[in-house]
């Protein structure tokens, strides 16, 4: 028994047997119809007896259409060949073909005329386009409820379905019906080709995402961020910006013209399918050179010789901005840093200065501040003093003793109000008696009241005349 191949690919076996004369050679298969997926291996065997007194030349399959009486015609190059030692010859098919869905027939030539024998019905050969859907699904926070059905063009097939690469058991039903956790994946298959599924289906992976161009990113550049997930169903991408409801791309590619310092911040994309969705953010962080700073002065009235002044400038700068000020018409730096204090005050610090903001992005300078420094000499302070003393003693000192007067007067009413009255007529005579008790006891109010006596006859004698 030898195995050869013609360079078309067509596989003959040359056999030399013996067959008795009047014996037909039977044949027999092992199954008559095959259904196999797309892209897989079958395998086709037919077991044959043979006539004791014939010479078995050639053995070989034919697909329907191209009969070869001789087994001299060519097969397809997928196709291998070969028989055992019981005379159980296989016609192996890989990475099926729908081209390759016809019946195969086995055929036997002896030597001698008319010695060619076929065995019908053959085997009928049918290739499906194996697919998986999903009927049924809830998608939950914690794994994802789904109904999954496998189907094909065979008659009454069995299926065999698989989660994470592990079998079922006892499932060869056409649906699938359980819980799928995170990163679950099911498929299924023709029963009897195992070995070639259909791909798993299961929710996105995380989605990656990536910057182009790489590196900084620059005001005013071009910048895409794109999204991508290991997902099968296909997934669906959207993107949003963190703490804003509406999306800004149903794409996988978000796209910025002109990237502005107002797009930084957190970014996600989410990838969604039937089975699941998966999130990734990111953080965009646009650099770009100082806006022009602003310069602030704390304090605006007049400042004493000696005391201290403090100058702030500041600026919108990514990364952050490093400070210099300057003196107008001075070529050298004042001082550096965001603060600039003048802690003695002397005339010479009058006069128009600016701050200078710089990073690795560019630089800014302020418009120039003109501080009108009025320094308050010794002779003016002692001035002011004295004018400040004047104002307390004319406002401060009757302010008070006004106060004091109205305090005291209250007072005083408050006391009198107290004590508890007698009658006036009482009163009266009492003060009566005791005014004539003193008179009458004291001789100088007797002389007294005789001068006035006097008086009061020289007043009428006079009145008379």
């Amino acid at each position: 028994m030898s195995l050869t191949a013609a360079a078309s690919g067509f596989l003959v076996l040359l056999l030399t047997l013996p067959v008795v004369q009047g014996q037909i050679p039977v044949g027999t298969y092992s199954s008559t119809d095959i259904c196999a997926s797309r892209g897989s291996t079958v395998n086709m065997s037919c077991t044959f007896s043979h006539e004791s007194s014939l010479t078995i030349k050639k053995t070989c399959w034919y697909p329907e259409g191209r009969f070869d009486r001789n087994c001299d015609s060519g097969f397809i190059d997928r196709a291998t060949y070969f028989c055992d030692d019981k005379n159980k010859c296989t016609l192996r098919i890989e990475d099926l073909k729908d081209s390759d869905a016809k019946t195969y027939t086995f055929r036997i030539v002896g030597e001698g005329r008319g010695n060619t024998w076929s065995f019908p019905p053959g085997v009928k050969l049918t290739v499906t386009a194996l697919q998986m859907h999903v009927t049924r699904v809830k998608v939950n926070v914690s794994h994802t409820e789904a109904e999954l059905s496998c189907t094909s063009t065979c008659t009454r097939p069995s299926y065999v379905w698989f989660k994470n690469g592990l079998k079922v058991p006892e499932e060869e039903a056409a649906s699938y019906t359980g819980h799928l956790e995170p990163g679950d994946g099911i498929s299924c298959a023709l029963k009897g080709h195992e070995d070639h599924r259909v791909p798993s289906l299961y929710a996105p992976k995380f989605p990656s995402v990536s910057v182009s161009p790489s590196g900084e990113v620059m005001e005013d550049s071009s910048v895409t961020l794109t999204c991508s997930s290991d997902a099968n169903i296909v997934a669906h991408y959207t993107w949003y910006k963190r703490n804003e409801t509406e999306p800004l791309s149903k794409e996988p590619q978000l796209v910025f013209n002109s990237i502005q310092s107002s797009d930084s911040g957190q970014y996600y994309c989410t990838a969604e399918n039937q089975l699941g969705t998966r999130e990734t953010q990111i953080c965009i962080d646009v650099k770009y050179g100082p806006k022009r700073p602003s310069m602030s002065v704390s304090l605006s009235a007049e400042i004493v010789e000696g005391s201290s002044l403090t100058l702030t400038c500041s600026s919108d700068a990514n990364p952050a901005a490093n400070y210099t000020w300057y003196k107008e018409d001075e070529d050298s730096p004042k001082a550096s840093g965001q603060i600039f204090i003048i802690t003695d005050v002397r005339a010479e610090h009058s006069g128009s200065y600016y701050c200078e903001a710089q990073n690795n992005r560019g630089r800014s300078n302020s418009t120039l501040t003109t501080l009108t420094l009025t320094v308050v000499s010794v002779l003016d302070k002692t001035a002011m003093i004295i004018r400040i003393t004047r104002l307390t003693l004319v406002v401060v000192i009757p302010i008070s003793l006004l106060l004091f007067c109205l305090w005291m007067r209250k007072k005083k009413a408050q006391s009198s109000t107290t004590e508890p009255h007698e009658p006036i007529e009482t009163v009266e005579a009492v003060l009566s008696d005791r005014t004539h008790q003193r008179l009458d006891s004291d001789p100088q109010y007797e002389n007294n009241s005789n001068t006035a006596a006097q008086a009061e006859d020289s007043e009428e004698q006079e009145d008379q005349v």
